[in-house]
This record gives C-alpha cells, structure tokens and sequence, in this order.
C-alpha cells in the first residue's frame, strides 16, 4: 500500500483555463463549479476560462484555486480510496486541506476564502504593501538581514520557506525595494518584486486575524479524517480548536512549506497535488520522493494508476 500526502497549492498558481478540462470531461466538475458560482453569485466558468482581470485579484485567485483543488480531489477521491496520511497545503492550501479532510464543505471553503481575500486587501489598504522572492540566500542569512532591518525602522518580515534557496519576504513595498541590493550582497543570486497587492504571512494583516477568526468559528465542523500538517508549526492537528487557532496565526506567520515537508518524510512514499503543479516543482528541491501533479483528466488517470 502507498503512504501518501495530499498537497494543495496556493495563491500565485492561478492561471486561465485551470480546470477546463475537468469542466469539459466530468459532470462532477460542471457541478461543482455550478453550485460555487450559484452560492457566491460569481461566475466561476467566466472566472476560471476566460482572460479577465478579475483572477489575480486576491479574494477570486484564492476562491478560483480551491475550487479547482477540490474538483481535483474530489475526483481523485472517486476513484482512489487509499486513504492520505496527512493532508497540508501552501498558505491558501491549507483551507483546501480542510475541506479535504471533510471540516469544512468545499462551497464553505471557497465563500470563507473569497472573504480571506477581502479582509487581507482591506487590511493591505494604504500599506504600499508588497512580495519579494529571495534566490539563492540561506535562511540564517535571510533571518539576520530582516531582524537588522527591523530593527532600523523597516517594516519587512519572512512570509515563505519554499524550499533551500528560496524564500519571500513580504512588508512595505518601498523597504523590500530598499534592500534589494543588501539582500544582493549578502549572497542573493536574485531579488525578485512579486507582482503583490498584499503582504501575506506578516504582521500588516494583523487587523484582518478578527474576522477571519469569526469566520473559521462558523464554518469549520469538528470532523477530521486525516491530520493536517500546520504552516505555523509544521507539526499535525486534527481538530477545530487547532484549526481555528493557527490559520488565524498563519495570517501573520511565515508558512514552513519546506519544514512541514521535511517533518513528513519519514511517513510517506508520495506526494500527490490537487489542482496545481506549483508544489510539485517546490518539492523536487526538499524531498527525493516523487510528487505527482493533478491538473486534467490526463494527469488524474495517471495518478489513479499509481494507486492501481
């Protein structure tokens, strides 16, 4: 029997025509999306296949992509009934993981989302906030530049450890800018401005933690089928209490994809991706266990042979 993780991407995956061609080959798909669009009065297939500006605004790229990891798991779900040993997604994914550990009703998950997305912009409003991916500086280094930093008045802090070698800041566009070149000098290969209207995972959002508390209070239930490897911690929980608790904290703290990875991988033999491909290139720098991506119907035979 195959130990597995079920993995769920976050937000920066969105791109269009993610998911079409679930929606064109499975009768689940166009249900899914129908009733998300009914529940939300937004037009998901509009949304998801064709080019509009509304995708990469936050609280839509946030809804688009759980929706489309959980048609993606669902699907897989029909077919595979190897249970995950764990469930854990990047930022965004974690609420996918929720609904997939059966907490939280996926038309739940993608409207508590939506409204992720707005508080996040609301609280972002007049912040100059701002992302910036660091390439090739190890995290010791990182974490000694941001604190010198702070401690000088700049308003930066560590959003994301992707992987060695890979990490986002986020804060004050005009101080990520700033230290650009100290970042350089200190080893950076490259620098990167995320194309960001928020600062995720950082201490700006801070007035968003109330209503996102409210909201996880209402909606996510107290059954957990599989454990779920935090972001905050990169340790399981497996319950509402502990859900609620660190994805108000996750607002605010970096997410530790690369140690939730590592904290696993004695316990698994796969990793298997929902609805994206991003993790999947992530990974192949933390962990010589193959991950395998689920974004068509191609990809979803693919993975159900594994399971065979």
């Amino acid at each position: 029997m195959i130990n597995f993780a079920g993995i769920f991407p976050g937000q920066g995956s969105q791109k269009v025509g993610m998911g079409k061609d679930f929606f064109e080959h499975s009768k689940i798909a166009r249900e899914m999306i129908e009733r998300a669009s009914n529940r939300l009065d937004i037009d998901f297939e509009n949304l998801l296949f064709q080019e509009n500006e509304n995708l990469e605004k936050t609280q839509f790229s946030q809804a688009s992509i759980l929706l489309v990891s959980m048609i993606a798991y669902t699907l897989f779900s029909e077919q595979v009934r190897t249970a995950p040993q764990y469930f854990l997604g990047h930022s965004l994914g974690e609420f996918s993981a929720l609904s997939a550990t059966g907490s939280l009703d996926y038309l739940d998950a993608v409207e508590l989302v939506y409204h992720r997305g707005l508080f996040m912009t609301e609280a972002c409003e007049g912040q100059n906030a701002g992302m910036m991916a660091l390439l090739g500086l190890s995290d010791a280094i990182c974490e000694r530049v941001v604190s010198a930093a702070q401690e000088s008045g700049k308003k930066i802090w560590i959003a994301n450890y992707n992987n060695d070698g890979q990490i986002v800041i986020a804060g004050n566009k005009s101080d990520l800018e700033e230290m650009e070149s100290t970042f350089k000098e200190e080893g950076a290969k490259r620098a990167i401005l995320l194309k960001m209207s928020v600062a995720s995972h950082c201490p700006i959002l801070m007035t968003a933690q109330p209503k996102l508390k409210a909201s996880l209070e209402r909606w996510v239930g107290e059954t957990f089928t599989t454990p779920i490897i935090s972001n905050v911690t990169a340790q399981a929980y497996q319950n509402k209490a502990d859900a609620v608790a660190l994805l108000e904290k996750q607002l605010i703290m970096p997410v530790r994809y690369k140690q939730s990875i590592k904290s696993i991988e004695d316990d698994v033999d796969l990793y298997v991706e929902f609805g994206g491909n991003v993790l999947k290139g992530i990974n192949k720098k933390i962990t010589s266990k193959n991950t395998i991506s689920i974004t068509d119907m191609a990809t979803l035979e693919k993975a159900v042979l594994e399971f065979a």
